[in-house]
């Protein structure tokens, strides 16, 4: 793998992921690294933070000799450019990050040290650790504790209840300056009776400088359980992803887009700004006689612009139906009406496009709402259709994800939109989401490398 070329050359920013563990307390046949959390494996998300964070120019990926070949791949696939060195670990952590600083060239570059299975790690927290090696060559992070911390002496009686003001709970990354990390492995090479358990603990322990800690986050938690993987699932489907500005003459210019609902509101404008940018749109609703439910219809449309354009590249599923009152109030025929076309309409449409993306990649995006976490009265079907969305998203990112095909579930805001209007009247137009931003975002996390995700958008 080729070396990337840093803005600093000399003293790059490298990332050591630790990916070697065996999750014995899992309890599960496939190392947790290499567990399928909302459409890719945890070490995938792990490493799409690093290889988006402007300011890391490497990583070093630390793994099993069994499990170098399935690593190699991933990478291989995914396509990540920042990775240059896949190599060993030990059978302890220790061993591990040993290997991992003994492939980073140089005592001066930036080096974070992070668990392949802390997925949820977020960009600010890097930048804090980044910014505090520029005063300081050892850093932890850490977040207050909740809860009360007490110790406890050999008769499991309470010894010590610590000052919690002071406590706090470490996560990683840990940051260092590489000559400090590779000083601390080598004596504790020498070290038989070493009881440590993190490189700030080595540190500490041999005296080699004090460890600064800077603020962590609550969401960046350790896949140790079988809990945690619901617990991440669920923090992946609530977090917000932040899609970059889209510049459409540029990114938008000669793609193939299918947009269906595409008469008014969010599809409109979809269709609109792609036209404009010079994308080749298409543009179907039920105003024209296309119900989304109709797998014929659907199928039909993607296979004309495929044998027209020779692939399809964009495919956004807006059509949807709201009907708001009291369940008991509501006549099974508004039922069936909702389910049929939030749900069984974007169960098509995804199953159709992937049949034509399937060869050529690309990327589809279906519309969820903010009512997936948590239904709402008087719009409780409503509300779980769009959390079957989410769902439905995170398992077809799964399935497509070897394709190169993606999807994602776009959740923007209150929307002034008709369908909208039509429920809940009037209301200020400065509380409301405008219908062009959201079909903006859309377009730039269908362009995005994005899969599996909740785009949120808003205001």
């Amino acid at each position: 793998m080729g070396r990337r070329m840093s803005s600093d050359f000399h003293n790059p920013a490298v990332a050591i992921i630790l990916a070697s563990g065996t999750g014995t307390r899992l309890r599960s046949e496939v190392p947790k690294q290499f567990l399928k959390l909302a459409g890719k494996t945890v070490l995938e998300h792990t490493l799409d933070v690093f290889e988006r964070h402007a300011r890391i120019d490497e990583i070093v990926v630390v793994v099993s000799a069994e499990h170098r070949l399935l690593t190699e791949t991933t990478i291989t696939n995914a396509g990540y450019r920042k990775v240059t060195r896949i190599v060993i670990g030990g059978a302890t952590r220790q061993a591990s990050s040993a290997a991992g600083i003994g492939a980073v060239v140089g005592d001066n570059p930036k080096v974070l040290v992070h668990d392949a299975v802390r997925p949820l790690l977020d960009g600010a927290t890097i930048d804090r650790c980044l910014d505090a090696l520029d005063r300081h060559e050892a850093v932890d992070t850490g977040i207050p504790s909740p809860d009360t911390i007490i110790r406890v002496d050999a008769t499991d009686a309470i010894a010590e209840i610590p000052d919690r003001s002071q406590l706090r709970l470490g996560q990683t990354p840990q940051g260092f300056r590489a000559g400090l990390l590779r000083r601390a492995h080598a004596r504790a090479a020498k070290d038989a009776n070493l009881k440590v358990t993190d490189d700030c603990g080595l540190v500490l322990h041999y005296r080699l400088g004090n460890v600064h800690v800077v603020a962590g986050d609550v969401n960046n938690i350790k896949i140790t359980y079988p809990s945690d993987i619901y617990l991440a699932d669920r923090l992946f489907q609530l977090r917000a992803r932040q899609t970059a500005v889209l510049d459409e003459s540029a990114s938008l210019r000669d793609k193939v887009v299918v947009v269906f609902g595409a008469s008014r509101g969010i599809g409109q404008q979809i269709a609109r700004i792609a036209t404009t940018a010079g994308a080749h749109v298409t543009a179907v609703s039920r105003s024209e006689g296309l119900d989304v439910n109709s797998v014929s219809a659907v199928r039909a449309v993607l296979a004309q612009v495929k044998a027209t354009r020779g692939r399809v590249d964009l495919v956004a599923n807006t059509a949807g139906v709201l009907r708001t009152g009291l369940l008991a109030g509501q006549d099974y025929a508004l039922i069936d009406e909702q389910l049929s076309t939030n749900l069984r309409g974007s169960i098509v449409v995804a199953r159709e496009a992937f049949e034509v993306m399937q060869d050529s990649g690309g990327s589809i995006a279906l519309f969820t709402s903010s009512s997936y976490t948590r239904g709402r009265a008087r719009s409780s079907v409503y509300s779980a259709t769009k959390a079957a969305i989410v769902n439905l998203v995170q398992g077809l990112a799964q399935e497509y994800h070897p394709f190169g095909v993606r999807i994602n579930a776009i959740n923007p805001e209150r929307t002034a939109t008709p369908m909208r209007t039509e429920n809940f009247g009037n209301e200020p137009a400065a509380e409301l989401l405008q219908p062009d931003a959201v079909a903006r975002a859309t377009l730039a996390a269908m362009l995005s490398d994005a899969t599996g995700e909740v785009i949120d958008v808003r205001r």
